[in-house]
């Protein structure tokens, strides 16, 4: 299909309203999802209420929902009805799809804290230290921590098997790479060969970052699939690609997830005051070329506008 489904031009909202309506929904779905699960497996075996317990306070604690955003944005800038319910299914596995892998690279990284509340490794270690259970606390922990990373996929893959195929597809693929992106990017790290500066975003990202920009481009893919909008492929990958490294590039001068350690010395040594504006220039650059994918896509002018601006606020830039 090739032109737009819905364009409801009798609502009179802004974009963001409208995508805000539809992120409260997915809330709604997330919510109920784990308070169901809890209360049954609370009733069939207390001890499995745990695992249900932990992925659920980490959801709800959630502030962004990044990826749910940007689905929805994908979406409905491809003329996808605000009502329908898919796109809410395909956010609220997005999000659970984060969630299983912050808590697996918490492990990893032996975080201590996520969101402000201790990492699931932590205080199950700390349970079963206090209770002096047999074995050995740590490994403990991170098993439980690693099953309930588990559990959070198996959810977002029950949200998401009930998707039309195209949008499935999708999602089948963002699970492969973002989980050989993670372990591309510790294995790096490890082997002394990350580079701190994030230049790959910039010129061709790929499978071997963490943070790949398959992250956005799938969202926005699995939003326009969804809308029955195939003939924006092209301008959508064009975007996220550039988006991702204007995105990557202000995480480096933030210090944000993933750029402590040598970025961090990188910043603070190297970093004066002409590189800093050598990189705004290249975040600039980025935005003009993600304006330029979409400067032509056959959407809703308002949409246009609303991809333009939600690049600028993920970039730091807003105008």
């Amino acid at each position: 299909m090739t032109t737009p489904t819905h364009h409801q031009p009798w609502r009179t909202e802004t974009p963001g309203q409208v995508r805000d309506a539809m992120l409260d929904r997915v809330e709604e779905r997330l919510a109920r999802l784990l308070a169901e699960e809890h209360r049954s497996r609370r009733t069939a075996d207390p001890r499995s209420a745990v695992l249900v317990a932990g992925v659920a306070e980490l959801v709800q604690t959630g502030a962004e929902r990044a990826h749910p955003v940007i689905c929805l944005t994908g979406y409905l800038a491809a003329g996808g009805d605000p009502d329908g319910e898919d796109a809410v299914s395909a956010a609220a596995a997005l999000e659970l799809l984060d969630t299983c892998l912050m808590i697996r690279e918490d492990v990893r990284d032996n975080a201590p804290l996520r969101r402000g509340i201790p990492t699931l490794h932590i205080s199950h270690a700390a349970e079963h230290e206090r209770n002096g259970w047999r074995g050995e606390p740590r490994r403990f922990g991170e098993g439980t921590a690693v099953l309930a990373g588990d559990l959070a996929l198996a959810y977002g893959d029950r949200l998401a098997v009930r998707l039309p195929y195209d949008a499935w597809q999708l999602w089948d693929e963002l699970r492969t790479e973002r989980a050989i992106g993670a372990h591309a990017e510790a294995a790096a790290a490890t082997e002394y060969l990350k580079d701190a500066w994030p230049g790959q975003c910039v010129s061709d990202c790929g499978s071997g970052c963490g943070a790949g920009w398959y992250g956005l481009r799938h969202a926005l893919l699995i939003g326009a699939a969804l809308a029955g909008r195939d003939d924006l492929g092209e301008a959508y990958e064009e975007y996220a690609r550039a988006l991702h490294g204007a995105w990557r590039i202000r995480g480096f001068l933030r210090g944000g997830p993933g750029f402590g350690g040598d970025a961090q010395f990188l910043r603070e040594v190297f970093f004066d005051e002409r590189a800093r504006a050598g990189a705004e220039e290249t975040i600039a650059e980025l935005l003009v070329r993600a304006d330029a994918a979409v400067a032509d896509a056959p959407v809703a002018p308002r949409w246009r506008t609303e991809l333009a601006d939600f690049a600028r606020r993920v970039a730091g830039c807003e105008r």
